[in-house]
């Protein structure tokens, strides 16, 4: 039999939510595998953050974050079920680690998985089908293919998948479960807005010096003209002198 030790089950049990003891039995059936004992902590419907997935969450926080320079700003809502929690130094920094993941994700647009439009999978389905590189693949093969593609673009617009930026080894969604295991109530990212300053508006390119000039209520002055060009002519050859006259003898 496998030795258990005190990470695995702290692993574990920051994973799944569950109990220091269930995770530890978790661990011993399963030989010390982290990933089988998740699924039989599931099977025995053991696993806490599930347990309280169900509970009404209607108190919580929104939160705020401003990246440096102001261009880049986020908005998030998060639920937990109690206003004691709320107003925990624990559940704000973690709307704040949310928060600034959001910031640092420009491509997520929904929370999880499960609230992307079916339309998308499908849009994304088609593209993939009709790339170059799948032409001769054979058809089973070719749908084994797409379907690891498209759930993996779904994952980058899923906020719940992103590995967390502060601890790459994690998700957001394991950050949270290990949020609702230390404060022992349902937590969840409700919804989420991400503004980027500028964005969508078409800049109109405008003459500095005119802008300069209406401003102050003069006209805006006329570009110089190029001065004209003047043809240089190669000077010409000089006249060579001519002898004197010679005069006539005095007779």
């Amino acid at each position: 039999m496998a030795e258990i030790t005190a990470q695995q089950v702290k692993e574990l049990r920051e994973k799944t939510g569950a109990g220091m003891m269930d995770c530890k039995r978790a661990l011993t059936e399963n030989a010390g595998d982290i990933t089988k004992a998740i699924e039989w902590l599931r099977q025995k419907g053991i696993t806490s953050a599930e347990k309280k997935a169900s509970r009404v969450a209607a108190e919580g926080m929104i939160g705020s974050y401003i990246h440096t320079g102001s261009r880049i700003g986020v908005l998030v809502e998060v639920n937990c079920e109690t206003d004691f929690v709320a107003r925990r130094e624990e559940f704000k920094k973690l709307v704040n680690d949310v928060a600034m993941q959001i910031a640092a994700c420009p491509n997520v647009e929904y929370v999880k998985v499960a609230d992307i439009p079916a339309e998308i999978s499908a849009k994304e389905k088609e593209i993939e089908m009709g790339r170059d590189d799948l032409a001769n693949k054979p058809d089973n093969i070719k749908e084994k293919i797409v379907a690891g593609r498209i759930e993996k673009r779904l994952k980058e617009l899923s906020l719940l998948d992103q590995p967390f930026i502060r601890d790459q080894n994690i998700s957001i969604e394991e950050l949270i479960k290990q949020a609702i295991a230390a404060l022992g109530e349902n937590i969840q990212v409700r919804r989420f807005q991400r503004f980027v300053l500028g964005e969508g508006i078409e800049k109109e390119e405008t003459d500095f010096a005119a802008e300069v000039a209406a401003q102050m209520g003069q006209k805006a002055p006329e570009p110089v003209a190029a001065a004209p060009q003047v043809e240089e002519k190669a000077p010409e050859p000089a006249a060579k002198d001519n002898p004197p006259a010679k005069g006539k003898k005095k007779k």
